[in-house]
């Protein structure tokens, strides 16, 4: 056999696996719509087109939706679009105090959503994984009763992810180099055990979220607290990881050098004035904190007008708007998105970023638009991990077989 002759079938095979890419990409964009709408859509001829819409259709990637007039008059056509009752993500979110759990199908929706309470703050990782483990359990009986497939799971971490999946450092978790996902992986179901799972930074699943589903920017700075401080940079649809993925380390930037001491052993750290423990602390609520969700005490009481919480969220809010306006001016992006806990805050901490922003930003007229509040607010994370999966499956139709 000669060469060519050896290559072709490869070749052949290869073309298709893109094509089916090209198609469902394409009813992924258009939601609804017809064969030809899709044939014109991606450049394939009909006959093209409608054979890997029906392959799709057979994978249960895709399904019809009855019949719709397409162009000329009299003339039917049969509608399809991602099926909502087939291959879906899991995301999995590893909070100070909380674990949760959500399904994302194919179109993008989320069809599940769990967050349980869950001290995990100072617990070794064996206990944070059972803990993942049992709201990973409770959406696939979820994703049962709907009809939905998982295929895959992301789990995010407020911590530094290394190449490997590795854990190598979380410090509000107190963790060190921890395989999250080997122990996870032996708690799961048997028919979550054997699927992909991938651990990530909750920042960097937060700013893809967005990225995937939000203002539809595709440069920006993504910047979200729970217990501690993370960013994330999005620039032209693509994640800025750094060298060795740890970008984004937002919360040790000294806004004040002379500052309050931090506990990575630097002065003045961004964390030490907009972190949660400290502005708990600055306004004397840490000890009402400790059996209630910190952020909505945060905000209920500035709600109420109590003076001292509105001082501390305006300070958060300064230090924000000076740690931000060093970044907009490396990276000059096209907005800059609150996330996460700050979300839910953002009343009280925009007034305060928005006059630092003016103030510092020197590469070009800092605009007021240009800071947005996120809609995805604390879920931004697991969303992510979710939407990771069925980006992949859209991107790849063919990671299914097998």
């Amino acid at each position: 056999m000669n060469a060519s002759s050896a290559e072709g079938p490869a070749s052949q095979q290869s073309m298709r696996r893109a094509n089916l890419a090209l198609v469902l990409g394409a009813v992924s964009r258009l939601n609804a719509t017809s064969r030809a709408q899709v044939a014109e859509a991606t450049g394939l001829t009909r006959a093209a087109a409608g054979s890997l819409v029906n392959e799709l259709l057979e994978a249960g990637l895709l399904r019809e939706r009855g019949a719709a007039l397409e162009g000329r008059v009299g003339r039917p056509s049969t509608v399809v679009s991602l099926n909502d009752r087939g291959p879906a993500g899991l995301g999995l979110d590893v909070g100070v105090e909380h674990a949760g759990a959500c399904v994302v199908d194919l179109s993008g929706a989320v069809r599940i959503h769990i967050r349980r309470p869950a001290g995990h703050r100072g617990q070794p990782p064996e206990k944070v994984a059972g803990n993942l483990a049992e709201v990973a359990e409770a959406a696939l009986v979820r994703a049962d009763e709907l009809g939905l497939r998982i295929v895959g799971g992301g789990v995010a971490v407020p911590g530094l992810i290394g190449t490997s999946d590795t854990v190598v450092h979380a410090p509000n978790l107190g963790w060190h180099d921890v395989d999250l996902i080997g122990q996870l992986r032996a708690l799961l179901p048997d028919r979550l055990r054997a699927l992909p799972l991938a651990v990530e930074n909750e920042a960097n699943l937060g700013a893809l979220a967005e990225l995937w589903r939000g203002s539809g920017s595709r440069d920006f700075v993504h910047v979200s607290a729970e217990a501690g401080i993370g960013a994330a940079v999005v620039v032209d649809g693509q994640l800025l990881r750094g060298k060795r993925g740890f970008a984004g380390e937002l919360g040790h930037m000294p806004v004040y050098p002379d500052g309050r001491p931090c506990a990575c052993g630097s002065h003045g750290c961004l964390e030490q004035y907009a972190g949660e423990e400290a502005v708990l602390r600055e306004c004397g609520l840490t000890g009402e904190a400790m059996e209630a969700d910190r952020v909505a005490l945060l905000a209920g009481s500035a709600r109420a007008g109590r003076e001292a919480v509105l001082g501390a969220l305006d300070q958060a809010g300064r230090a924000l708007g000076i740690a931000l306006a060093g970044a907009v001016n490396l990276v000059d992006p096209e907005t800059v998105v609150l996330a996460g806990a700050y979300a839910e805050l953002a009343d009280w901490l925009l007034p305060g970023m928005q006059t630092e922003l003016g103030a510092r930003v020197r590469i070009r007229p800092w605009q007021p638009e240009g800071l947005v509040v996120s809609e995805l607010r604390r879920e931004g994370p697991m969303i992510g991990a979710a939407t990771a999966v069925v980006q992949r499956v859209i991107a790849d139709p063919s990671v299914l077989r097998g």
